[in-house]
């Protein structure tokens, strides 16, 4: 049985009280006003009259406080003295009309949820009371307050916008929590966009070449990916403890707080959601890095987009920086994008309404991406494949549209036996490592691109023709490969 303890019970806790009455569970009011205690007796509810910020006057065993008085500090001192006292129960705070800046800050540090009174105060309360929202955030706030140390805050290799604004909302919730966070990653961050994002915002990430030594971080989180070891450098073996992803897993995720939900656009949605239950009001530079987050991996609110992400969207639009956003959005493109996709268009393959493209060496693996949105644009194609070499690995990036092919499973099917891959319906991605092969001399490369034409292309074409209902394709078309410099 759930116990739940409300402090102060003015207007707003008269009209929270009498509906969790009613619901399973006790309810235990302190409340200083006696006539108000009165009533509620005589409705059967058990209240005494006492000061909400004495914790001799609470009870054992509480499993939620509610501060549901009409005073900001007052408020303040009830849910400090309850903090004290109910360690691992769950805190909800009314944020009174004459909260000051200052108060505000000290309740948010403590408090699991945050109401704030510019909302429907009650309503409020009683969606959050009780609802897996609720067990949702203060599992995430046990976890990080049960760390002892650092946390490193984990984005996928060579992050994108969605990855490093949900890694950033991560560190400022952690942060909440009296936690130190680094927002770490391995590789490089290339795509244009991505780099006016952190340039732009001044962000401080770190960058890892090895993995961290044991005694460095307390704890790990992953965002935008769920697995240690796949899409990050991190041993497969690593103790992780929160996963926050929006991508569906290949494999089995086990982590200390998981959460992974595939109906929504983007992490960044997720992040977003956290912040608004929490009652935080996010900074600019994390509110413009998770409104552009949502944009890109939705693309602009049309992949794959949820009620969730636009009322993520609605949440963070107040706290943005408009012409800041509007710079990131439009940065110029590398000249090595620029050849790489000219390449991708020299030495494209279509079959039906399916178009691969080996480009051949590469230099920033995000123009993959950018090579296979643009394809998508051509008349009478549905899906894109491009993929190039670098450091080893062939790196695969594809986008569809329509609902014949389901990319990101097609992906798996096709590649991940033989490297890693994954994705969503209309965008997915893969690595698959050379080997031996990468060892040929610069007369063996025309040969090497044949191979991993054979190897990509193949697979992915196989794969498409025995699971969906497709066009015969046109086998006739001739094509060539260039490796470039």
């Amino acid at each position: 049985m759930v116990h739940r303890l409300v402090l102060g019970c003015d207007s707003v806790g008269g009209d929270l009280v009498g509906t969790l009455a009613a619901s399973p569970g006790s309810v235990t009011v302190i409340c200083e006003r006696e006539r108000r205690v009165e009533d509620l007796r005589a409705d059967g509810i058990t209240a005494s009259v006492g000061d909400p910020s004495d914790p001799t006057n609470y009870p054992d065993d509480i499993d939620t406080v509610i501060v549901a008085g009409e005073s900001a500090a007052a408020n303040l001192d009830a849910a400090v003295a309850a903090h004290d006292r109910f360690a691992k129960a769950s805190l909800l705070v009314y944020l009174a009309d004459d909260a000051e800046r200052s108060v505000r800050t000290a309740i948010e540090r403590i408090a699991d949820e945050v109401i704030d009174s510019r909302r429907i105060v009650s309503d409020r309360i009683l969606d959050a009371v009780g609802t897996s929202h609720t067990e949702r955030l203060k599992r995430l706030m046990q976890v990080l307050r049960d760390l002892d140390g650092p946390l490193a805050v984990i984005m996928h290799d060579n992050p994108d916008p969605d990855a490093i604004a949900a890694a950033l909302a991560l560190q400022s919730i952690a942060e909440r929590a009296n936690v130190e966070a680094d927002v770490c990653y391995f590789g490089d961050i290339s795509h244009q966009e991505n780099r006016a994002l952190v340039n732009l915002l001044d962000l401080d990430l770190n960058v890892l070449d090895d993995v961290p030594d044991e005694d460095e971080y307390a704890g790990y989180a992953l965002v935008d990916h769920s697995r240690p070891g796949v899409n990050d450098r991190l041993h497969e073996d690593t103790d992780i403890d929160i996963v926050i992803d929006h991508h569906p897993p290949r494999g089995p995720v086990q982590a200390a707080y998981v959460d992974l939900r595939q109906d929504v656009g983007s992490t960044s949605t997720l992040l977003s959601e956290y912040l608004e239950r929490f009652g935080m009001v996010p900074n600019t530079t994390v509110a413009t890095a998770l409104l552009f987050g949502i944009r890109v991996d939705t693309n602009d609110f049309t992949r794959e987009v949820s009620t969730a992400d636009f009322e993520a969207a609605a949440y963070l639009v107040p706290h943005v920086d408009s012409d800041l956003l509007e710079r990131v959005e439009t940065p110029s493109m590398t000249s090595e994008t620029m050849e790489t996709l000219a390449r991708a268009i020299s030495n494209r393959d279509v079959r039906g309404d399916i178009l691969t493209t080996n480009v051949g060496d590469i230099r920033e693996r995000d123009a993959l991406a950018q090579a296979a949105d643009y394809l998508l644009g051509m008349e009478g194609i549905e899906v894109t494949v491009v993929y190039g070499l670098m450091d080893g690995t062939v790196y695969v990036s594809g986008r569809a549209r329509g609902a014949r092919v389901d990319l990101g499973e097609t992906f798996r099917d096709a590649l991940g036996t033989i490297g890693s891959a994954g994705g969503h319906a209309d965008m997915a991605g893969a690595q698959i490592p050379l080997g031996i092969l990468d060892d040929v001399g610069d007369d063996s490369r025309e040969s090497l691109a044949t191979i991993v034409t054979d190897i990509v292309a193949g697979r992915v074409f196989e794969t498409i023709e025995h699971t969906t209902p497709t066009p015969k394709l046109d086998t006739d078309v001739a094509f060539e490969y260039s490796l470039g410099e």
